[in-house]
């Protein structure tokens, strides 16, 4: 069977001594987990859209789907752990049949839950609940828009997605998100279109603001900036257009070391939809698992926190693209 582009820039990526390493050698910096404070949850790889930059490869067409029996042992470590949010990410983390029963359980934790929502999944057939679903648990949703034009939008995640995805924000505003004075918080998500990296967080936040406050009426609390990361779709993207080697000298070179203390991996455990363990999204989407007790990896089965807490995180050349100029976690900017 022939290697995919994406296979390759995935070995790449996972050198046992990345450049990435190196250059924490030459920083002196010792990156290593802190207590974990954020449970991001992924709950599956199937998706309503197909999406250029996706680095999970989500798609109408997968079928990796977190079972009941996971998502129960995941809220045991979730008890476990002491962590504060849950955030719930996918595929569209709502197609799967027990994202309901994750928030739920979530919340009666006393945990703050995030949806990494899309938007058009409120459009699916038997989901029109969700918008006020979400709003009943006082879910905190985390909506993708990678620009406030149509054109971009469409370009990057398909005709018609920038109308849904405003009908969907006008439908969260009006059940109080994104509105002053309410506890419903509505976050936009932005990622470049294309090999770049994102602009400034603050201005592109007044920018979307004013534009779709004056186009649509639309109103919401923060804006994400995200870096696109080599891997994945996005790396076969980078690959098949000749722009792999000219991304990755971009990251490299836009290393900020006051990046460092901020990173995501340090305060954050990844699960997958079949219960692995990692230091990230990005980790998990290349195979990069926390080493278990014995063999295999270390699942929601045998979690032990004090395991993972001040044990090194697991790293390569694609975590550059997380200390490039401001930095880019799942929160946005880093600095």
């Amino acid at each position: 069977m022939p290697v995919t582009p994406g296979e390759i820039a995935a070995e790449v990526l996972r050198g046992q001594l990345n450049d990435f390493d190196k250059r924490l050698q030459r920083e002196r910096y010792a990156l290593r987990k802190s207590k974990i404070d954020v449970i991001q949850v992924n709950v599956g790889k199937l998706c309503n859209q197909t999406c250029v930059h996706c680095h999970v490869d989500a798609g109408p067409s997968r079928q990796e789907i977190m079972s009941r029996e996971t998502a129960e042992a995941v809220l045991g470590l979730i008890r476990k752990s002491g962590a504060g949010t849950v955030d719930i990410t996918g595929g569209a983390p709502e197609l799967n049949p027990h994202f309901d029963y994750l928030v739920e359980q979530s919340r009666l934790l006393g945990c703050c839950v995030i949806d990494r929502c899309n938007l058009t999944v409120f459009f699916e057939p038997g989901k029109e609940y969700l918008p006020e679903f979400l709003a009943r648990h006082r879910v905190e949703v985390m909506a993708s828009l990678p620009c406030y034009s149509r054109e971009n939008v469409d370009k990057q995640r398909g005709k018609g997605v920038f109308d849904k995805s405003v009908e969907a924000l006008l439908w969260l505003n009006r059940l109080g998100y994104g509105k002053t004075g309410t506890d419903l918080f509505l976050n936009l998500v932005y990622n470049p279109v294309g090999p770049y990296l994102p602009p400034d967080q603050s201005g592109l936040e007044a920018d979307y603001k004013e534009s779709l406050y004056k186009d649509f009426g639309i109103a919401f609390n923060r804006l994400f900036t995200i870096t696109n990361m080599p891997i994945s779709r996005f790396a076969s993207y980078l690959i098949a257009t000749k722009q792999y080697q000219e991304y990755m000298e971009l990251l490299v070179n836009s290393f900020n070391p006051s990046t460092l203390d901020g990173l995501m991996c340090r305060s954050m455990l990844s699960i997958s939809w079949d219960g692995r363990l990692f230091d990230c999204d990005f980790n998990q989407m290349l195979g990069m698992a926390i080493p278990g007790p014995g063999a295999g990896p270390l699942t929601v089965h045998d979690f032990d926190d004090a395991a993972i807490t001040e044990r090194p995180v697991d790293t390569g050349s694609h975590c550059f693209g997380c200390t490039a100029g401001t930095g880019s976690s799942c929160g946005g900017s880093v600095i």
